[in-house]
């Protein structure tokens, strides 16, 4: 699957602040995403993202 910076995607799970939304910052072999909701950065290698993946938000 093909990602670019400043998408914004769904997971599958919610985030503890009650946010699905990710806003992705960097692409590779390791995604780094940002919380729409409370702003946490986390990083999750990209089988785990694509496993998590839902749906891209249309904003």
């Amino acid at each position: 699957m093909k990602f670019n910076v400043g998408e914004v995607v769904s997971f599958r799970k919610e985030h503890p602040c009650g946010e699905d939304k990710w806003e992705i910052m960097r692409t590779g072999m390791d995604f780094r995403v940002k919380c729409v909701g409370c702003g946490r950065v986390i990083m999750l290698p990209r089988k785990k993202f694509e496993k998590n993946f839902k749906e891209r938000v249309e904003e």
